[in-house]
């Protein structure tokens, strides 16, 4: 082993303890050790690995091996018949844990030294990362060769242990749930030996989120390198998020009397960068989703600047009344093949909103309506690409109407913003220069929330064999935890239930995660990971829920009472991307307002 690299072995054993963990605390310190121990120049591929990929998720890397191509791997590379090692992974539902006990019962030496062939080449991080990347690169004829044969090639080196995250690895089933937040915090005690840096890291990391990349930054040239860093085509930044109110006289006090109230368009909300004739673009969760919009790309082409980031929501457009379609309609366009096709039957209008660089200049810091001037000198309007629909108000009523407007043309609701000096474009943040304003709350709860699966219990009678009901969380983004806000088994159609053990299969642990806050025991426990889209008849106070704990009531937390599953899949939404404690609060304390009408 060359010394700038790592035994893999010395990884797999900080995932075994990282994996057994129900403390958040420990999980960072395990990873500040992690950190300290690993050579820098493996640095980054240390922490791709812990983060269950090979690349930012930009770069569109993708890892993910099948099923029973892996499972074929394991019995050339134990072997046992590929019937023996099927039935073993039925038993125990993971491939990780199949592939380490089939080794662990395979011939000493595994089956090389069975064969009489060399000994073992113990496996290091360097080698492991290159065989993965080798694997996710494999396309056309003979990939699938290529991917089984470098697999078998790992496995037969590899020891129980690290079998069990190799195969987890490529099967995209590693399970840490290590959260961004989580290694940024590493990081900074780990190189600069204090929690109290993370913002230095956090406000680079917004700019250009790659985590590798900004920890041999840090590792090599220190803090001050990292405040160098600037926005760059190509790289998407982190989005601007909003909070959430519903009464129009309380968003207006909070936007300084006036705002910029705009559409907010049912769509999936991209970052488009162009440079040249080359344009990208990216979701909402930084993913490249350039190859489901060909339609788009061409659309942005017609802006009149050579190098720019803008940001718009794409919706699906009706081919025959050119009316806009449901979010729903707009997920058909999430396809790798017949993407032509789609187009024909899913068009797409984009509707622009902001812009934050243009032709080597940020423009992060300047104030909305100037960002807005920017953005109106290269935008011409056409059937296909539009600025958002926006007006000034300074009113509870006008904002009323307008917000009536948007609803009425399929939107929604608004987006109401700051037109202050202060109005800077805050990357990753959620704060109160952005707020929407979606369907009024009254006395019953009427609009959506996003939450996220951390946990299920088994079904009866009907639901035997699949899960009855998922326990939901929501987002603390000032602890970086999940906390649970309702259990949901109503909404969900015969084939939802069905296939919810085929999609949280990936996030099954076998206890509560340490970033998951909960009184409740579930049957089954998951990565918070999956987000999912619930209604509910309102929001109560509740003993037996930890979001917003002791936050309005002493001994009592927000629960939603009645909820059901909308029938929608957020995968365009990250965890943390999900609803907010204190946007529960603000829907619970609406409750008991009377709307301004």
């Amino acid at each position: 082993m060359s010394q700038g690299d790592m035994p893999y072995k010395r990884l797999a054993q900080f995932y075994e303890k990282i994996e057994q963990t129900t403390s958040r605390i420990a999980m960072t310190d395990y990873l500040v050790a992690l950190f300290k121990e690993t050579p820098v120049e493996v640095l980054d591929k240390v922490i791709y690995l812990t983060q269950g990929k090979l690349r930012p998720d930009y770069e569109g890397v993708e890892l993910g091996v099948a099923e029973k191509l892996t499972l074929r791997a394991i019995a050339r590379a134990t072997g046992f018949s590929l019937k023996k090692v099927e039935e073993l992974y039925k038993k125990l539902g993971d491939p990780g844990l199949t592939a380490q006990e089939l080794l662990a019962k395979a011939p000493k030496g595994g089956l090389a030294a069975f064969l009489g062939a060399e000994a073992k080449n113990p496996l290091t991080v360097k080698r492991v990362y290159d065989s993965l990347m080798k694997i996710a690169k494999a396309q056309g004829a003979g990939s699938q060769d290529v991917k089984i044969n470098t697999l078998v090639a790992l496995l037969r080196d590899a020891e129980p242990l690290e079998a069990k995250y190799l195969v987890r690895t490529v099967t995209g089933r590693l399970r840490l749930g290590v959260a961004d937040m989580t290694i940024l915090d590493a990081l900074a005690i780990a190189f600069t030996g204090k929690k109290s840096t993370r913002p230095i890291l956090e406000k680079a990391y917004t700019k250009h989120p790659d985590l590798g990349y900004i920890a041999v930054l840090l590792a090599t040239e220190g803090l001050d390198k990292l405040k160098e860093i600037k926005i760059q085509v190509g790289v998407p930044i982190l989005p601007m998020l909003a909070e959430r109110l519903n009464d129009p006289k309380e968003i207006l006090e909070k936007l300084g009397g006036r705002c910029l109230a705009e559409y907010k368009y049912d769509g999936e909300r991209v970052q488009a960068h162009r440079k040249g004739d080359e344009v990208q673009l990216f979701s909402r969760r930084l993913e490249n989703i350039t190859h489901h919009y060909p339609d788009v790309v061409e659309y942005i082409k017609r802006l009149k600047s050579p190098e720019f980031i803008v940001e718009g929501e794409v919706v699906a457009i009706d081919p025959n009344t050119g009316d806009m379609l449901p979010f729903q309609e707009l997920m058909h366009r999430r396809r790798k093949y017949d993407v032509e096709k789609a187009m024909e039957e899913y068009p797409t209008r984009i509707y622009l909103f902001d812009i934050v660089y243009r032709e080597g200049k940020e423009l992060i810091d300047l104030p909305l309506p100037e960002r807005k001037k920017h953005l109106e000198e290269i935008v011409v309007e056409s059937d296909e690409v539009k600025l958002a629909t926006g007006k000034i108000v300074d009113n509870p009523h006008d904002l009323m109407l307008f917000f009536e407007q948007a609803i009425s043309e399929g939107c929604e609701g608004l987006m109401c913003k700051s037109i202050g000096p202060d109005s800077i474009y805050q990357m990753g943040a959620r704060g109160w220069l952005w707020i929407k304003f979606k369907r009024d709350y009254r006395m019953e709860m009427t609009d959506t929330v996003d939450l996220v699966v951390v946990g299920a219990f088994y079904g009866r009678g009907k639901r035997a064999g699949t899960y009855g009901a998922l326990l939901m969380a929501a987002y603390s983004p000032e602890e970086d935890v999940f906390k649970t806000v309702c259990k949901v088994g109503s909404g969900f159609t015969d084939e939802d239930l069905a296939k919810l053990p085929e999609i949280l299969a990936p996030y099954k642990i076998d206890h509560k995660h340490p970033r998951v806050i909960s009184k409740i025991e579930a049957d089954v426990w998951f990565v918070p990971a999956i987000v999912l889209e619930i209604i509910g008849a309102e929001i109560t106070l509740s003993p037996l829920h930890t979001c917003c704990l002791n936050k309005i009531e002493e001994g009592a937390g927000l629960a939603i009472r009645f909820p059901r599953f909308t029938g929608r899949y957020r995968f365009d939404k990250k965890p943390e991307q999900a609803t907010t404690e204190q946007e529960l609060i603000e829907m619970y304390k609406s409750q008991k307002k009377t709307v301004y009408r």
